[in-house]
């Protein structure tokens, strides 16, 4: 199935009358195809995003919380959350040990996953999903 809803009732209701994969309309066709691929082969699949909240909610035993930019890596989020924090790329790359190149590249990365134009509209979508603000 394919989908704009994620919402748990909308994957529990997909899987309950047969589904054996459910994916976001805004996936990327290679996804598609391995989805189907792996469907066709009896597997079950579902995107990362959806994945990612119903393992949440079966290990929690509660409803997941939403993870902002489901498409984003752990680490590709987390220098965005630093981008969203005003950091320059020296800065982010000497917090997490690494080098300014690998930082450029990370944010290029985001820029292209997300299709944002430049470094103000990253940070810019990154703090309307709640991310760049100080740690509680």
């Amino acid at each position: 199935m394919v989908s704009m809803h994620e919402d748990e009732d909308s994957v529990v209701a997909a899987v309950r009358a047969g589904a054996r994969g459910f994916l976001v309309k805004s996936a990327p066709p290679d996804a598609v195809e391995r989805a189907l691929r792996a469907v066709a082969a009896g597997e079950m699949i579902l995107s990362p995003s959806v994945a990612e909240r119903a393992l949440a909610y079966v290990v929690g035993g509660q409803q997941a919380l939403r993870l902002p930019f489901p498409q984003l890596t752990a680490r590709e989020r987390e220098v965005l959350d630093l981008v969203a924090r005003g950091l320059d790329n020296s800065a982010i790359a000497r917090r997490l040990s690494v080098s300014p190149k690998t930082v450029r590249n990370t944010i290029a990365t985001v820029l292209a996953k997300l299709s944002l134009r430049d470094r103000a509209a990253a940070m810019l979508h990154a703090r309307a999903e709640g991310l760049g603000a100080p740690p509680a």
